[in-house]
């Protein structure tokens, strides 16, 4: 008993000097990664690999058999028989916005009102979240960090998980705006006596009126003389010059079709359909107007009694042939928490018709594309961020995803999660079985 309150006290007290993960230092000694697979994540695999980097950048990547390596001030990794990969990269995710769900003061998620195109996420990120600090020993090494309420839920920015603050973190700013587009359909409040079935929304009308009342007033406040300040339509004008991106959260097909000739009618070309259920339906259109896809969480049932029961699973497979590009997301309940599955997403879609190669793409390249990071993230490619990992098996499935080493700009990270640094400093300081 006595042992136990030890425990319970030191775990308490180390708790403290325990508060975050020591980000990594800079590169400072060229590193070589030498026989494993490589995955690109352009679909590309190179068997007996070598692949070194300096100061963040990777400088060669290429056959172990064919290429030299001069192990002079390099340290050198055998990874014979594993396997590396690109940084997973988590799309329309909330990490480091909410750390206890039923703690409000933890909370950071939305903003009260319903046009908040000017509310910034990154300012809000905590870059010490023990979630943030757990993504790493699956891979997931980037994410971008969306707010949610409202109609226009304010501005995301893409982010890498090892840093002090949110300074640090940033790799892309204020990279794209969040609607959420009205619903088509809704369903009665039951608690209020009315039919729940699901009927037409008679508001639908009405509320994409406000949204286009909106897109308009903004773009006249940018194209015109400004007497006063507005921050909120200031922060519309990357939409209508395309230096920001334009995330539509909207699932049914009526939705979807509307969303997209609603921003295309305003002038807005940089467009992806976040959750996107029955986009499916519509392959061919998306394409056509080169819309992409942040795919709703694929480990859900689902919507309708007369959808496929597997429909969730491979729907990815449906746009992807469609030649849609499409990113995975894990936005829905415990959606913090279950971004760390998220190269388990991609697994499953492989055993719904996707080769491995195109489900990695899904968590890699594409939505570094879609985001507008891949000229140095997404890939493993020279002259790229070395954000990568190794693992001792495939990472796609939870089975054999074993993490041994992970970079970030080349910095190799702690793989340790808060609660094992405890236990092991606990198991040096004391013996369990005493």
């Amino acid at each position: 008993m006595k042992n136990y309150i030890y425990i319970i006290a030191f775990l308490l007290v180390s708790s403290i000097g325990y508060a975050q993960q020591t980000p990594a230092s800079k590169q400072s000694e060229d590193i070589a990664i030498v026989g494993a697979t490589a995955h690109i994540g352009n679909g590309e695999v190179i068997e007996n690999s070598l692949i070194t980097f300096s100061n963040g950048k990777i400088t060669n990547i290429g056959d172990a058999t064919v290429m030299k390596l001069s192990t002079i001030n390099m340290e050198v990794i055998d990874a014979s028989g594993k396997h590396v990969y690109p940084g997973f990269i988590v799309s329309n995710g909330t990490l480091g916005l909410v750390e206890v769900d039923a703690v409000k003061a933890s909370s950071d998620l939305s903003e009260m009102g319903t046009f908040n195109p000017h509310i910034r996420s990154l300012i809000a990120y905590n870059a010490e979240s023990k979630i943030v600090e757990s993504m790493r020993p699956n891979g997931v090494l980037l994410g971008q960090v969306v707010p949610r309420g409202g109609r226009i839920t304010g501005t995301s920015s893409i982010v890498q998980y090892d840093a002090w603050n949110w300074e640090d973190a940033v790799i892309k700013a204020d990279d794209g705006i969040h609607i959420n587009w009205p619903n088509s359909f809704s369903r009665g409040r039951w608690w209020l006596g009315e039919d729940p079935a699901l009927k037409p929304n008679k508001d639908y009308n009405k509320q994409v009126k406000e949204l286009e009342m909106y897109f308009n007033e903004s773009k006249s406040y940018n194209a015109g003389p400004k007497d006063e300040r507005h921050l909120p339509f200031e922060s519309m004008a990357g939409l209508f010059n395309g230096s920001k991106h334009l995330y539509v959260n909207v699932n049914d097909q009526k939705g979807i079709t509307d969303a997209v000739n609603f921003t295309k009618s305003q002038g807005v070309s940089n467009i992806t359909i976040v959750g996107g259920y029955e986009a499916g339906k519509i392959a061919d259109f998306l394409k056509q107007n080169n819309v992409s896809v942040f795919l709703r969480r694929v480990h859900t049932r689902p919507n309708n009694e007369d959808d496929d029961y597997d429909l969730p699973y491979k729907l990815a497979k449906k746009l992807v042939d469609a030649g849609v590009l499409v990113s995975l997301e894990p936005s829905g309940q415990m959606e913090r928490m279950n971004s760390r599955n998220l190269p388990f997403y991609a697994g499953t879609a492989v055993a719904h018709g996707l080769t491995k190669e195109q489900a990695l793409q899904l968590i890699t390249q594409n939505p570094a594309k879609i985001m507008g990071i891949d000229n140095m993230y997404g890939t493993l490619e020279h002259g790229k961020s070395a954000t990568l990992f190794i693992s001792k098996g495939d990472a796609l499935d939870m089975r054999t995803n074993i993490v041994t080493h992970a970079f970030i700009d080349g910095r190799q990270l702690s793989l340790e999660t808060h609660q094992t640094k405890l236990w092991k400093r606990y198991s040096e300081k004391y013996n369990p079985q005493d």
